[in-house]
């Protein structure tokens, strides 16, 4: 299963994108989780605790004498990925493009330009052939329009029941659909509180729900504390359902 979650910013998606890599990872599948995301968010819900000062990718590039970055001697894109993700729980490897610190993007700029090419890279790696592949994408299209997830087979879009995140979800879709025309889109209707907004969500997009996840109040308990939903409430409804829509991705005959 090789899935990138997108959609508007809050919408939900790293609660997602972390509890379906621990879950996946729980079934005996090794897991890789993609944070393209350059605020917290993943490691929060995937429960690996603190997002590293410098991000680990920086060792694997260096800059040449025009000020390119490039990788180091002896490094490519696998070496990389398998090199600089660091450990979660439940087995999970999680490979982070890196955080915005005060002094601001330009102290990420390699580990950025590392983490595109890992991404190219991942879309037919032997050594990760037999892996799940979980991205946590950055809120908005333009990280769709810049191909950060071209390993993705299905694009997870998540939808809060209000105008703004279906508007942003419709976007991001129509860029999917347009970057990975062999990928499958789907909708998940995050938060809600029953059937009519389930059926609100499909309204404003115009797309069916594959899936929904409801509004949790274990789960935002678990946000305001800034810990892993699945250990601070593991028996919540939202991971049940998080469970059944792995369940729906993946593969027959697969784990």
């Amino acid at each position: 299963m090789r899935v990138a979650v997108i959609g508007k910013g809050g919408a939900g998606k790293s609660v997602i994108a972390g509890t379906m890599a621990r879950l996946v990872a729980r079934r005996g599948t090794p897991v890789l989780a993609l944070d393209s995301d350059l605020l917290p968010g993943l490691s929060i819900s995937l429960g690996s605790g603190a997002d590293p000062v410098e991000p680990p990718l920086l060792a694997a590039v260096e800059q040449d004498e025009r000020g390119q970055w490039g990788w180091r001697e002896g490094m490519d894109a696998t070496k990389a990925a398998q090199s600089c993700a660091t450990d979660a729980p439940d087995g999970v490897r999680l490979l982070q493009r890196g955080k915005v610190a005060r002094e601001g993007f330009g102290t990420i700029i390699g580990a950025s330009k590392a983490f595109w090419e890992v991404g190219q890279g991942l879309v037919d790696a032997p050594a990760f052939r037999d892996w799940t592949l979980v991205g946590d994408l950055p809120a908005g299209p333009r990280p769709t329009a810049e191909d950060w997830a071209p390993y993705a087979e299905t694009y997870v879009v998540v939808v809060q029941p209000t105008a703004q995140s279906a508007l942003t979800g419709k976007r991001v879709a129509r860029l999917a659909r347009l970057q990975s025309p062999e990928a499958e889109v789907v909708f998940i209707a995050n938060r809600v509180r029953g059937p009519e907004d389930v059926r609100h969500v499909e309204a404003m997009t115009g797309e069916p729900a594959f899936a929904s996840v409801p509004a949790d109040d274990g789960v935002a308990a678990a946000e305001r504390a800034g810990v892993a939903p699945i250990d601070h409430a593991p028996d919540s409804p939202t991971i049940a359902a998080i469970e059944r829509l792995i369940s729906a991705l993946t593969p027959a005959g697969a784990a």
